[in-house]
This record gives C-alpha cells, structure tokens and sequence, in this order.
C-alpha cells in the first residue's frame, strides 16, 4: 500500500498561518502530479492546488493569493503554505499524488488526512 505521510495541520485563529507537509516515495513521487484536496463535513472533496511534473500550479479560486504549493524533488515532499485563513478553509487536507498507469489509466493515492481548523 502506497504510504503518503501527512504533517502540519491544527488549530489555528482566522487570519493566521500554517504549513502541510508531505512525503511520498521517492518512486511515487517523481512519477506523479502532487496535490492537496480537502473535504469539509458533508461536502464533498475538493481540489485546492496541484504541482506537477512539468512544474506547472493550480489552485482552487477560493485560495488563489493566499495559498502556494511547492515540491522540493530532493526530500521527494510537498508542501501547503497557507496564510489569510479563513474559516471556511476548517476542513480534512488530504495529500493526493495522481498518475497514469501503463495502459494510461488514471491513478491516486491519498494521504491519511490532516485536520485543519479555522476559529473565528
């Protein structure tokens, strides 16, 4: 089972920082678009911002200026930086690393979760 091993998340006030991290096997890792996705309670997953191989970003709207992404190949890890919380951001952050198989199949693996919450 592929293991992405998640750290940061918390409790932080509205208008605070925080940073996720994680790591990935390194033959995972170099091979997949790195992500993060979060899921707030009864809605449904989402994606929040994505790193891929060819070093381009995507964000979701709703963190755009205030969230960044980086992938650090070397410690085969990503990161969230996220400052300006919000509490609309409380939710589960999931690691997410996607990639093609060898009959160009779609595959994901997750992370375990990291609680982030938000107080206003």
């Amino acid at each position: 089972q592929v293991q992405l091993v998640e750290s940061g998340g918390g409790l932080v006030q509205a208008g605070g920082s925080m940073r996720l991290s994680c790591t990935a096997p390194r033959s995972l890792f170099r091979i997949s678009d790195m992500g993060w996705y979060r899921q707030a309670p009864g809605k449904q997953r989402e994606l929040v911002a994505q790193f891929t191989r060819e070093s381009s970003t995507n964000y979701a709207d709703s963190v755009k200026g205030r969230f960044i992404i980086n992938r650090e190949d070397a410690k085969n890890t990503v990161y969230l930086e996220m400052i300006s919380l919000k509490p609309s951001d409380t939710a589960v952050y999931y690691c997410n690393a996607h990639r093609f198989g060898t009959r160009g199949a779609e595959i994901d693996s997750w992370g375990q979760g990291t609680q982030v919450t938000v107080s206003s």
